[in-house]
């Protein structure tokens, strides 16, 4: 009798330990998810890029691009990158379609696929100025909560969540996300490459009211491997502008023209 009344109660728990760990992946999807609406608009819109690397405290280097974004039927956002500067990089272009990354080169009016992983510009790779949900390219779980020191050096509760991509398009194999407890802001990011090395750290900072959200303008990105190398992405002149679908294919690159202010 007592193995007959232990059977039903056994398989209650294991049935309750499952309804709560996926309560806890709901959860932190959820969570992920209004992190995004903060950091990228959800709509049509066109952001200048800077990006500048020091060393040391010394600049070394710098580069301008402008980004034009827009979903896709999904939620996910297709991506065009026009390199302003320096100049002998003016006018090419990186183009997400989806999950596939392509280059295209004025000059030789090639376009070839590209990794979303390779460096641009410092510590900052193709994927980092290409707007993103991370939503649809990561799963994220619970991973407890704890106060960290922001990007504006405030200290902030916050939730911390393990991402795991889901797509091959996905700039990171793994990320651990801090996203603020009172407002979904999120905080710091540790991004890590398919060997499970620490590639990154990113704080977000400088919010600032954009399209009616207040949203982070920067981004310092330091390098995972030498502290003395860090990379600043500074995003300004936010404008809504209608972006249409056509535009976001590689036959249409060659008649591709930035948006101005």
């Amino acid at each position: 009798m007592r193995k007959i009344i232990l059977k039903p109660l056994y398989l209650a728990c294991v049935f309750a330990s499952c309804t709560s760990l996926t309560a806890l992946a709901d959860r932190a999807q959820d969570i992920l998810q209004r992190s995004d609406v903060i950091r990228n608009p959800q709509t049509s819109f066109v952001v200048n890029v800077s990006l500048k690397l020091y060393e040391n405290n010394r600049l070394t280097d710098q580069n301008r691009v402008t980004t034009h974004s827009r979903q896709n039927a999904n939620g996910q956002f297709l991506t065009i990158v026009h390199m302003n500067e320096p100049n002998n990089d003016r006018g090419k272009l990186l183009l997400r379609n989806d999950n596939i990354l392509w280059f295209y080169d004025p000059k030789s009016k090639a376009s070839v696929r590209m990794s979303p992983r390779q460096r641009l510009l410092g510590n900052a790779s193709n994927g980092d100025v290409i707007t993103s949900n991370f939503t649809l390219d990561y799963a994220a779980a619970m991973d407890g909560e704890e106060a960290i020191t922001d990007g504006d050096r405030n200290q902030r509760p916050a939730w911390r969540l393990q991402l795991s991509s889901t797509n091959d398009f996905a700039p990171y194999k793994k990320v651990e996300l801090w996203v603020d407890k009172e407002n979904d802001r999120p905080l710091k990011g540790k991004f890590y490459g398919n060997s499970g090395k620490l590639l990154k750290v990113a704080w977000y900072r400088n919010w600032q009211p954009v399209f009616g959200t207040v949203r982070p303008t920067e981004v310092v990105i330091g390098d995972g491997f030498n502290p003395n190398k860090v990379t600043l992405m500074q995003m300004s002149e936010y404008r809504q502008k209608d972006l249409p679908l056509s535009w976001f294919n590689k036959e249409w690159l060659s008649h591709f023209t930035p948006q101005e202010g």
